[in-house]
């Protein structure tokens, strides 16, 4: 059992028997009265999110989750396929089910999936990849100032906005968390 005390950011938790993710939370101690924690969780099989506060002290269930290494294979339109790189059983799941992870995935690149309860739920991926730009405005000569930007769609199909000098070709590193442009990869 976790205690409110344990509670951070990222933290999978058991709550109303479902598998849930802690998203952000708040310890209150008002002036009167008993403290609280105020929590943003997301739920791993449905990616609802819902606010629940919780008094200090409560506990919540450590939930059936497991998290494997998988290699991304393919996507055939409608779903995606990882491969377990330990006894290479293939999972299929939905673009619903992998959310916005699908914009950070190429072929062969290596993701954790999450189990529940044996069901794959939810995809991570690392806090920056690269990814290739395929399409964006040509360079505008002289304009090297840093100010502003420019839309560039990458192989996932990802909009990054990019200084100007980045070109149709080039390999970007990205963060996941913000889907913001890094530096541009040598």
């Amino acid at each position: 059992m976790y205690s409110t005390t344990d509670f951070k950011k990222g933290l999978k938790i058991d709550y109303k028997d479902a598998p849930w993710v802690i998203v952000d939370f708040q310890h209150v101690n008002p002036g009167k009265g008993s403290a609280f924690v105020r929590t943003k969780l997301k739920n791993l099989e449905t990616a609802r999110t819902v606010e629940v506060t919780f008094k200090s002290g409560d506990k919540v269930g450590v939930p059936d989750v497991a998290t494997k290494e998988m290699q991304y294979l393919f996507n055939d339109g409608s779903s995606y396929t990882f491969m377990d790189m330990e006894t290479f059983d293939q999972v299929t799941l939905s673009a619903d089910e992998i959310d916005d992870a699908k914009y950070f995935i190429v072929e062969n690149s290596v993701v954790s999936v999450t189990n529940y309860k044996g069901r794959p739920v939810t995809v991570e991926v690392p806090n920056f990849v690269e990814l290739k730009v395929i399409e964006t405005q040509p360079n505008i000569k002289g304009d090297t100032s840093g100010g502003g930007g420019k839309p560039a769609k990458m192989e996932t199909g990802l909009t990054v906005t990019v200084p100007f000098h980045i070109a149709e070709g080039d390999c970007l590193k990205v963060d996941t968390r913000t889907s913001s442009y890094v530096e541009k990869v040598k």
